[in-house]
């Protein structure tokens, strides 16, 4: 009989999107063949301590895991030698691969996958230098405009910069971009700090609110168009599964629409014409290529109303596994069960290996 594999699950982090992690992790952890893994569950607390959590699922959601019994203090070593978790009895537990379910700061950005690197731990998603690049907004919008894919136009401002000279900043981008504009934090994820702005004073709140959550923001046009996303997989030859549509209950796609909000509607397929659709799934997979994404990876565009142009909005390498969340549901419209994704998605860790 074929041994287990010995898989890590990595949930929560110090991010602003900790709790949408836990619920994810259960969507993960609930969807596992137990029958091919031996599970080992590390929570990383918001205060970033790191603990092995062996209690109910069930405790995931709202954060109650930190609070059980069974937790026990643990890390993942960068040493080869050790090739898992270190805990603070001194145990060492080797890990066959790791799937890091930590959305936004800590986690989708790069760190996370190059302490992995580091230990040589095969791990799901994209590694530390994509993960990098699609979290920054900045410097995604930058390859994407390097490899001639289609996009708002945009800039971006540092808090240093804004500092120094605001209101010429503003005057220019406003020159540039037109109104409204959409300002967004270049690191934070799932839509965290971004604010819609229809005058000069209008874009300094938004301002504000942006470098709460990062020391650079960058500014969008306002694009009058369909909100349309992609789930992509693989190595190699990535595929694109369905083209789903976001119809948001406020007035953007923001946090709370995403997740708070039961009137944001998704439609899988997207309600836009086939050739679009399948236009969409080509554009997906060149931005995935071209951005250097591995794994799995969700790809947002815009489609607009008025010409039907397809313009990327953002990459997300480690996207949503809640029960809401579009890439599993665009990959079971595309005839990939849930439990069949989940298995591919660590086969393709292990096809890669830990020396990245």
């Amino acid at each position: 009989m074929e041994s287990k594999i010995t898989l890590g699950i990595i949930f929560g982090g110090v991010s602003s999107e900790h709790d949408i992690s836990c619920i994810s992790a259960k969507g993960i952890i609930s969807n596992l063949d137990y029958s091919k893994y031996n599970v080992v569950l590390i929570g990383i607390a918001k205060d970033g301590r790191w603990f092995i959590f062996n209690d109910d699922i069930n405790l995931l959601p709202e954060d109650k895991w930190i609070y059980s019994k069974n937790l026990v203090p643990a890390f993942i070593s960068p040493d080869t030698s050790v090739h898992g978790l270190v805990t603070s009895r001194g145990e060492i537990i080797r890990l066959d691969v790791v799937f890091p379910v930590l959305h936004g700061k800590n986690g989708e950005d790069g760190t996370v996958q190059g302490l992995l690197q580091m230990a040589q731990i095969p791990f799901v998603g994209c590694d530390s230098t994509s993960s990098g690049v699609c979290m920054d907004k900045a410097v995604a919008n930058a390859v994407a405009d390097a490899f001639e894919i289609s996009q708002a136009k945009w800039c971006a401002i540092s808090r240093y910069e804004y500092s120094a000279n605001a209101d010429a900043l503003l005057d220019s981008a406003i020159e540039k971009l037109g109104l409204p504009i959409f300002v967004k934090p270049a690191n934070a994820g799932s839509s965290v700090g971004i604010s819609k702005a229809h005058s000069k004073e209008e874009l300094i709140k938004a301002m504000d609110i942006a470098f709460k959550e990062d020391k650079k923001a960058v500014l969008e046009e306002f694009i009058d168009g369909f909100e349309v996303e992609c789930a992509v997989m693989g190595n190699n030859n990535p595929i694109a599964a369905e083209v789903g549509q976001i119809i948001a209950a406020a007035e953007f796609y923001d946090f709370d629409a995403k997740y708070n909000n039961p009137q944001s509607e998704l439609h899988i397929p997207a309600e836009i014409p086939e050739e679009k659709r399948n236009e969409v799934k080509a554009q997906a997979v060149k931005a995935y290529k071209a951005l250097g994404c591995e794994g799995m990876a969700r790809v947002d565009f815009f489609v607009t109303k008025d010409d039907g142009r397809v313009l990327l909005n953002e990459i997300n390498t480690i996207p949503g596994q809640t029960p809401i969340s579009m890439y599993p549901k665009l990959f079971e419209a595309a005839g990939v069960p849930y439990k069949e994704l989940i298995n591919r998605l660590i086969g393709l860790a292990l096809e890669r290996g830990g020396k990245i």
